[in-house]
């Protein structure tokens, strides 16, 4: 067989130009709708507002996005995507111990909760209760979250050799952490008119769970 020598075929420069554009653009409506969404509310944002908040006009927005429904799908996914990634990024950087573990759940609310409000708004409160296909995209990111932490929680008694009580732990508990974190940063970042000090609700809520963990593990 003749061993094909072509050489790779480079785009040009005004199509590299044209595609950088269009990400910005869309990135620019994304973060606009972003702000707008936790700012007044899903049902009170136009997206009039959004277009001229992204300094596009409306036309443009329904280019890249189909209704405001899809934007909120769009960045629910995102968000989702990068608080799996934040915390997954913690846990791999430990040795699978509980500490490793512990450290992984801080982060959570010091990397995640503290940095970025807007995006925990969005995914605990603007993003839910909404059509199907918006609670589908919800589901999946804890889905896949949950799933995280099932697979961190066994790969953890593995390295510690000490397996679990039951086979079915390692789910139960990965359930109830996301859980926890969830109404924990709600409670204390929407209902609470106190200003609690997050990191270290967080870190009790963490030692918690932890805990709660080790009391699984055997010996």
């Amino acid at each position: 067989m003749q061993e094909n020598t072509q050489a790779p075929i480079e785009e040009k420069p005004s199509t590299t130009r044209r595609k950088r554009e269009k990400a910005y653009r869309e990135r620019t409506i994304l973060d606009a709708a972003l702000s707008l969404f936790v700012e007044k509310g899903f049902h009170q944002t136009s997206a009039s507002e959004i277009a001229n908040a992204a300094e596009v006009s409306v036309g443009t927005v329904y280019f890249y996005f189909k209704n405001k429904e899809t934007l909120l799908i769009r960045l629910t996914e995102e968000i989702a995507y990068e608080l799996r990634k934040l915390v997954g990024s913690e846990f791999s950087q430990s040795d699978g111990s509980l500490d490793g573990f512990r450290r992984a759940g801080i982060s959570f609310f010091k990397d995640f909760c503290i940095p970025h409000p807007e995006k925990v708004t969005l995914l605990f409160r603007e993003a839910v209760g909404h059509s199907e296909e918006v609670e589908k995209a919800r589901k999946r990111g804890f889905t896949q979250l949950t799933e995280d932490v099932r697979k961190a929680i066994l790969f953890m008694a593995e390295n510690m050799n000490r397996p679990l009580t039951t086979p079915e732990s390692a789910e139960v508990l990965a359930v109830s952490i996301v859980g926890i974190y969830e109404r924990v940063a709600y409670n204390y970042l929407f209902w609470n008119d106190d200003k609690a000090d997050i990191l270290k609700v967080g870190d009790d809520a963490v030692t918690f769970l932890v805990a709660g963990v080790e009391r699984f593990l055997k010996p």
